[in-house]
């Protein structure tokens, strides 16, 4: 698939950031495990849980598109002013300002030993783009790992969860109870379940979740670089798999 350059190498006017994610270890000498990894995962599937921990691992750059937007727009740059516009009327960030967005956060010193990507690619066209990105510096993407766990499992999760009107801390019926039912340890406020935490509509974020990440999935299983990692359990065994599942991978940057 040919796809002409959308961007230039640095937007007009963009102001770099001092990003801070970068975590060094001893992988940083050892050529021999993937560098540059992406981490795909369902609402629920525990992926923020375990990307620093992954991170970590690999000695590489954890880069999450929300913490860029976020940092984007905190630092008063020129994408973050674009992509607050749509932030703030709840809409998605279009995919041009996306893609900038990507480009220069690659371009930062630290990410060129590797990086683990976190909210990028969405899409088959965001995918291919980073191809392309990736081929000019003569790499490509190592792995691609899907975080799995089964619907059910997802909506227990999710639907226990508990926020305080008060403090805002949050808590789980089942995982992380409070006390006294219905009642904040911390300040006493009364617990509340958000609406996007019931259950109706926790399932209608999986089916649009699967219908948006399907191709993309299929794209990256076609060419040999999709894992995929039981996600459930306890959350060191669920990194531990993670860990084990990039060992084990054919790393050739094959994309």
């Amino acid at each position: 698939m040919t796809m002409r350059p959308l961007l230039p190498d640095v937007v007009e006017g963009e102001t770099k950031m001092p990003w801070t994610e970068t975590s060094r270890t001893t992988a940083e000498a050892n050529q021999d495990v993937p560098r540059r990894v992406i981490l795909i995962g369902p609402p629920g599937a525990g992926k923020g849980t375990q990307t620093h921990t992954l991170a970590t691992h690999l000695g590489v750059a954890h880069i999450s598109t929300g913490d860029l937007f976020r940092r984007h727009v905190g630092g008063r740059t020129v994408l973050g002013e674009r992509a607050q516009t749509f932030m703030v009327r709840g809409e998605l960030v279009p995919n041009e300002i996306t893609l900038a967005t990507v480009r220069n956060r690659l371009a930062e010193g630290d990410a060129a030993g590797g990086f683990l990507l976190d909210g990028f690619p969405r899409t088959v066209e965001q995918a291919v783009f980073l191809q392309q990105l990736l081929r000019q510096s003569g790499t490509g993407i190592d792995a691609v790992l899907e975080m799995h766990v089964e619907e059910d499992e997802i909506v227990r999760r999710l639907a226990g969860r508990r926020t305080c009107r008060e403090c805002g801390r949050s808590w789980h019926v089942e995982f992380d109870p409070p006390r006294a039912e219905g009642s904040c340890d911390a300040c006493g406020g009364a617990l509340a379940q958000r609406d996007d935490d019931r259950e109706e509509a926790i399932r209608r974020r999986l089916d649009l979740y699967e219908q948006e990440t399907r191709p993309l999935l299929d794209f990256f299983r076609e060419r040999g670089l999709l894992v995929r990692i039981d996600a459930r359990g306890p959350v060191a065994e669920v990194g531990e798999r993670a860990i084990s599942a990039v060992g084990t991978t054919d790393h050739s940057g094959r994309s």
